[in-house]
């Protein structure tokens, strides 16, 4: 008897016509979860995009003294000493 009572339909018909809306919290994710995305995958566009467009970049010029060193550590004798 108690379980009809409690539980009728028309009680379940009241919550359900009721509108709650969207749960605010929900659209803060999928707008900051969005805008991630979109930003990572801009960023993997772009490098990929500037990897086959873009020449390669120069190499530093190596001192005399620095070239010096390397070679009196290889032992090789350095031309006009």
């Amino acid at each position: 008897m108690c379980l009809q009572a409690c539980f009728s339909d028309e009680q379940f018909a009241s919550k359900d016509v009721e509108g709650k809306g969207i749960n605010p919290g929900l659209i803060v994710l999928l707008v900051v979860g969005g805008l991630l995305i979109t930003f990572l995958v801009g960023n993997y566009v772009l490098y990929m995009y500037a990897q086959k467009t873009l020449p390669p970049r120069k190499k530093k010029p190596v001192s005399k003294k620095k070239l010096k060193r390397e070679k009196l550590k290889q032992g090789v004798a350095v031309p006009g000493e």
